[in-house]
């Protein structure tokens, strides 16, 4: 009989794969519109997991509760990466846009507070201040190294839009949607993801004129992005969203932006110094903590 599968191993997955969206994001500024090609990876991903439904006879979601999947896709994909993709493609550092990242842990277990009644347990706010730190003691070594570019507040402002809206997105998994058939609830997130992109791509003017630059890097980032970061990886995110606590869960996400430092400083050369590196096990002590009994408890209802 074979032995189930550890429980720690679809976290470590999501992790691994989700922290390569920031190396995607970097590598495909130079071929391609961010939207054009964030509009691409959401059709590509709605059609695999509707097709994938189609074949495993999943249970499609009542025409009532589809407008909450697209609402949740709009949120946790398309606006989260139209504006976070959009931001650095206009000079905000990707170091930046990590930072930023790092913090949606700590306004998703606020929100959680209010919206889900759900109280972090003291060793779960320990960790997520660990986390942050940890993250903190990772990028900011680099935000320092790029200072002499300055970026407009605006685009900053972006950045943190693109924060909200998947903390936002995140929550919206722990309501009535999580009933529904991942692969079915996924088709629709990435259409409503796909409307955000379309929305924005019509906006910036005549599709021809967007920069879309055929090549490996193109089509490299672009199979990745759907099929393995639309795909896997968000089928991983909704499952644990959907199996635990919503902060815990999202804690994990502290563990993105040093693993993408050491993917960055393979494939683009940056260099990680002793800070940084201590500060990748800081971040690690910290998902420790919110992974390891680090429970919440439920606030009487008001």
């Amino acid at each position: 009989m074979s032995r189930p599968l550890p429980a720690w191993l679809p976290g470590l997955a999501f992790v691994l794969i989700w922290s390569t969206g920031f190396i995607v994001g970097k590598a495909v500024v130079p071929v391609a519109d961010t939207n054009r090609f964030l509009l691409a990876r959401f059709g590509l991903a709605a059609v695999m997991f509707g097709v994938a439904a189609m074949a495993g006879g999943a249970r499609w979601p009542a025409l009532r509760e589809v407008p909450r999947h697209l609402i949740a896709g709009a949120l946790m994909q398309g606006i989260y990466l139209c504006a976070g993709y959009g931001a650095v493609a206009h000079g905000l550092s990707p170091s930046v846009m990590a930072l930023l990242g790092a913090l949606q842990p700590l306004l998703t277990a606020l929100l959680a507070i209010p919206l889900l009644k759900e109280l972090p347990s003291p060793r779960t706010w320990r960790g997520l201040a660990l986390g942050a730190f940890g993250v903190g003691l990772v990028v900011v070594p680099a935000m320092r190294a790029g200072a002499p570019n300055a970026v407009s507040p605006w685009i900053v402002l972006i950045g943190v839009l693109a924060i909200l809206s998947i903390t936002m997105g995140t929550l919206l998994q722990k309501t009535s949607i999580s009933r529904a058939d991942i692969r079915t609830s996924s088709a629709w997130q990435n259409t409503g993801a796909m409307l955000v992109a379309g929305i924005l791509v019509c906006a910036t003017g005549d599709v021809d004129t967007l920069r879309w630059t055929p090549g490996l890097t193109l089509w490299a980032s672009l199979g990745w992005a759907a099929f393995v970061l639309s795909g896997a990886g968000t089928w991983l995110l909704l499952g644990l969203v959907r199996r635990g606590q919503a902060a815990n869960a999202a804690a994990l996400m502290f563990l993105a932006p040093p693993l993408a430092a050491v993917q960055a400083a393979l494939l683009f050369g940056d260099h990680l110094g002793p800070v940084q590196w201590i500060g990748m096990a800081v971040a690690g002590a910290g998902v420790w903590l919110c992974q390891t009994q680090g429970r919440l408890r439920h606030a009487p209802a008001r």
